[in-house]
């Protein structure tokens, strides 16, 4: 859909579908492109954050790539390898791999996961910028409330 001056009942009959949808794919670029400038994809970040005992993990145990996988199932997106990613954090020494082919967060690697969460206000700030908080929520009320009328759960 073109970018124009719309009235606000113009706004109120758009289909929300089309600008989640639109809304979802920009910010996922936006924030994989400010990743990749520092050095890191997304699912990188992702391992090492269900990898953590002091992030989404638990425990800090171990955990096998299909394991990972199903943790990372609502947000994983079909195009990311975590296998190949996961290499890479092997060969960095962020991550290490037990007998039983399970992944561990290293120290380095626990560590790197600090250094790249420093990045996240940055990006939040830039996507934010020129919404007010009040605005924001009012805007995630209403995802919320869309998706209970679709018969979704909101998270």
């Amino acid at each position: 859909m073109p970018d124009q001056q719309l009235s606000d009942a113009e706004l109120a009959a758009q289909p929300a579908a089309y600008w989640t949808g639109a809304a979802y794919e920009a910010l996922i670029a936006y924030t994989r492109e400010r990743q990749a400038e520092k050095g890191y994809t997304q699912p990188q970040f992702w391992l090492l954050r269900n990898l953590s005992a002091a992030d989404i993990s638990p425990d800090g145990a171990g955990m096998t790539l299909p394991e990972l996988q199903q943790a990372m199932a609502a947000y994983i997106r079909p195009e990311d390898d975590l296998a190949a990613e996961a290499e890479v954090l092997v060969r960095k020494g962020w991550l290490r791999r037990d007998a039983d082919v399970r992944l561990w967060i290293t120290e380095e690697g626990e560590q790197a996961r600090l250094d790249l969460k420093r990045n996240a206000p940055a990006i939040r700030a830039a996507l934010h910028a020129g919404i007010p908080d009040a605005d924001y929520v009012t805007t995630v009320k209403v995802l919320r409330q869309l998706v209970r009328n679709a018969g979704g759960a909101p998270a």
